[in-house]
């Protein structure tokens, strides 16, 4: 299934990519819908390329009632982020991995932090997939709304994070 969202913050792309990278801020984000922010890990300099390793258990309390019999109350996701050095103008971009821990579930996506004047418009797009025969597609299906919800509260949380910090 595909994914797509796009939203923009009056902040420049340094504080907002900043806060994407922020362990407290992933932290805050996590426990906002119940779960926990178990680890974090950067290699490298945010300044440069360097990637990010982030592993939460995420409540399956808002998942249908025939997933949670295949996956239990919680779920551990691992989400790699591998950043690009920044551009001339400032943008960055990441590419996104998230694994589902005893779910056969996949989901990679292109993060692209645009400077637009002070502003940053944030644009993800990527694809939810599934590898299971025949119900594959619809598990990728179940699943792709909540994949996209979740990224939009991390923008809406950034904004609120930004402005209180």
């Amino acid at each position: 299934m595909p994914l797509a969202a796009s939203t923009t913050l009056p902040h420049s792309v340094d504080r907002v990519a900043a806060v994407f990278v922020n362990e407290d801020f992933l932290k805050h984000t996590s426990e906002l819908v119940g779960g926990s922010l178990e680890s974090f890990n950067v290699e490298g300099d945010p300044a440069g390329a360097f990637s990010t390793v982030t592993v939460r258990t995420l409540p399956t309390t808002r998942l249908p009632d025939i997933a949670r019999k295949f996956v239990g109350e919680s779920l551990t996701v691992t989400q790699t982020e591998q950043w690009a050095a920044p551009a001339a103008d400032g943008s960055r971009s990441s590419t996104i991995s998230l694994k589902v821990a005893g779910a056969p579930l996949d989901v990679t996506a292109a993060q692209r932090l645009v400077a637009d004047g002070a502003s940053t418009r944030i644009e993800l797009e990527g694809n939810v997939t599934s590898s299971v025969p025949f119900l594959g597609g619809k598990i990728a299906e179940a699943a792709e709304p909540m994949v996209g919800k979740a990224l939009n509260i991390q923008s809406q949380q950034a904004q609120a994070w930004l402005e209180s910090h």
